[in-house]
């Protein structure tokens, strides 16, 4: 019924804008904006606390994890195992690069890239790489190999460190770029993509993480990586990425996660809901909660998001709050240098090299190749 008076609420006053600019200006948008309007009229975001004891944030946080599989769909099950066919395995000189593909169990092929460490002795901790987003639908996995958007090629970096690192091509990038359900490709492509999953019940969103998870499945499962020993990381939208596996998968251990960390009302009270994609948008989220109940959802597992106070699509003043309400959670767990953010001056949407070193620094010291 609330949901029903919100959506109401919100049919009435975008009938209202059609007739008159008077909302626009309106006393209680203040940042001259109609979003925040929109919201309070839905019924605005119900606040999240942290909960006291360690049984009941442990129940807090199924509860959030639950929820959190709610918004993204009716997703299919995940393959169990995935069917995978290996393409080819070459000798690197310092690794072993595998390239394969993933049966999906959703009627699509997921292209990845698996470099292994040569000469170690026992098993490899692993890591879960998220590309980015950044419009380059062409590029993917590739990432991992390129020095382009990172200060250094993030695969060879890191399995040199003695990690075994893997990437795929999320949907419509890659070599999935054009092979969406009417064969459109760049944004349109994704767009398109975006429109079927909600026809099936389902968002862009939750199936792009389900193929995550399947990967992250594989990873776990292949006999020179130690699956005890997990993490994640990406920039932009593989910093997102890195964020919400973590709380939906408590296997992975530690992340990273560069350059976007969002709390989602402080973007629309930005304006700043064209800074990021339409696979972004997750139905029904804010009828629950904010990100701070996601981040809150990784405790007591090691977490580092580094961002700059010129992103657009981060705005500091979410990041200082996610920060504030967020960490009770890692310190109520008996960690609390589990959790740690890192804002800097001047920066944009960028990932700088003092970004870089704290990534490997934080991978060694929790995940200890």
């Amino acid at each position: 019924m609330h949901v029903r008076r919100g959506i109401e609420a919100v049919l009435a006053g975008l009938l209202a804008l059609g007739h008159s600019s008077s909302l626009m200006t309106a006393p209680e948008n203040t940042n001259g904006l109609f979003g925040g309007h929109l919201l309070k009229a839905a019924g605005g975001v119900p606040p999240f606390v942290v909960a006291s004891g360690t049984d009941a944030i442990r129940d807090q946080q199924a509860a959030v994890r639950a929820t959190l599989h709610q918004c993204l769909g009716t997703l299919p099950p995940r393959p169990a195992p995935a069917a995978v066919a290996v393409r080819s395995r070459e000798d690197r000189g310092d690794w072993i690069e595998e390239r394969f593909e993933l049966d999906n169990g959703a009627g699509a092929r997921v292209p990845g890239l698996l470099l292994l460490p040569k000469g170690r002795p026992e098993k490899a901790p692993g890591i879960l790489y998220c590309h980015w987003h950044g419009g380059e639908y062409d590029g993917g996995k590739a990432e991992l190999l390129e020095r382009k958007h990172t200060p250094a090629e993030p695969g060879p970096t890191l399995v040199r460190r003695g990690f075994a690192v893997l990437a795929i091509d999320a949907p419509c990038f890659g070599e999935r770029h054009g092979r969406g359900p009417d064969a459109e490709r760049g944004a349109a492509g994704e767009l398109s993509a975006a429109k079927l999953e909600l026809w099936l019940g389902r968002s862009l969103w939750g199936m792009l993480l389900r193929d995550d998870l399947i990967a992250l499945d594989y990873l776990c499962s292949r006999p020179e990586v130690d699956a005890a020993r997990i993490g994640a990381t990406g920039m932009s939208m593989g910093a997102t990425r890195t964020w919400w596996l973590m709380a939906l998968d408590e296997r992975i251990r530690s992340g990273v996660a560069v350059a976007c960390l969002t709390r989602y009302q402080d973007l629309l009270e930005a304006g700043g809901l064209r800074h990021h994609g339409i696979y972004y948008y997750v139905p029904g989220m804010l009828g629950h909660f904010d990100t701070e109940a996601v981040l809150a959802a990784i405790a007591p597992r090691s977490l580092l998001c580094l961002n700059g106070d010129q992103d657009a699509g981060s705005p500091a003043t979410g990041i200082r709050t996610l920060e504030r309400l967020a960490s009770p959670a890692w310190d109520r767990l008996g960690a609390p240098a589990g959790f740690r953010s890192v804002l800097y001056p001047g920066v944009g949407h960028e990932y700088t090299g003092e970004m870089w070193n704290e990534m490997l620094a934080w991978f060694s010291r929790t995940l200890g190749p």
